[in-house]
């Protein structure tokens, strides 16, 4: 399946990376000598996909000044937000919008990053969308994750259908900042403010949401020393381990 649209997520505060994003969006840190931001985009155009809707809020400026700066593909637009819209606000009204077509797209957290297994992580997520479902979410094993991830997001059946934690539960899996949805899951979106949480337990509750587990790396930033460690495992990575 090739995907033509995405969403990315870029307008939160990143309070808990302080005082790394006190003149700085979070995406916009880097990594590898690239930003969080680029390396999403570059996974992006790898899968095909040819337009992205990036919404900004903190330091929007940066964002659309960098953006500007950046070749395609893909091609981006920036919508900003006045007020914040939460995940799922955003997407429902980039749809209500028109922004994002008709056809499934993509949804990836600007603050993530992914090196992929075997097969691209995207293309593996993309082939898990069947008439079956409405919406994949890629997830990552807990117990690999450098960050404090807590108590983890989800268990998962053998077909891969996921299933929220629960109370005094810890769950092996996490949710790794990438969705591919069809426009029917956001049908009583809009420009109001929500989580994507809501959009995925409705889809949990009529069997429609399925997840892909990662085998690459990947990385989140909850607090500035997650970067300086993300760092050192990208270095590992793609130069061997020295010491």
């Amino acid at each position: 399946m090739i995907v033509q649209n995405a969403i990315l997520l870029a307008a939160g505060l990143g309070t808990r990376m302080r005082p790394l994003t006190d003149a700085t969006p979070k995406p916009l840190l880097n990594l590898g000598g690239r930003s969080l931001l680029d390396h999403a985009l570059d996974r992006l155009a790898a899968q095909g996909v040819a337009d992205v809707v990036v919404n900004a809020h903190w330091h929007a400026d940066q964002v659309s000044a960098h953006l500007a700066r950046r070749p395609g593909p893909p091609a981006t637009s920036v919508r900003h937000e006045a007020a914040l819209l939460d995940t799922g606000g955003a997407v429902g009204s980039a749809l209500t919008d028109g922004c994002l077509g008709d056809g499934p797209f993509f949804v990836v957290n600007g603050d993530t990053v992914w090196l992929d297994g075997p097969v691209p992580a995207l293309r593996r997520v993309a082939a898990a969308l069947t008439d079956a479902v409405d919406g994949v979410i890629l997830v990552h094993r807990t117990f690999q994750v450098q960050s404090d991830m807590g108590p983890g997001d989800f268990f998962l059946d053998p077909w891969g259908r996921p299933r929220r934690r629960g109370e005094r539960e810890i769950a092996p899996y996490i949710y790794a900042g990438v969705t591919l949805a069809r426009p029917g899951l956001f049908a009583d979106g809009g420009a109001a403010s929500f989580s994507m949480n809501r959009i995925w337990d409705r889809a949990i509750s009529a069997g429609r949401l399925t997840a892909v587990v990662h085998d690459g790396l990947w990385f989140h930033f909850t607090r500035p020393d997650d970067l300086h460690e993300a760092e050192h495992a990208l270095a590992a990575r793609l130069t061997g381990q020295t010491t």
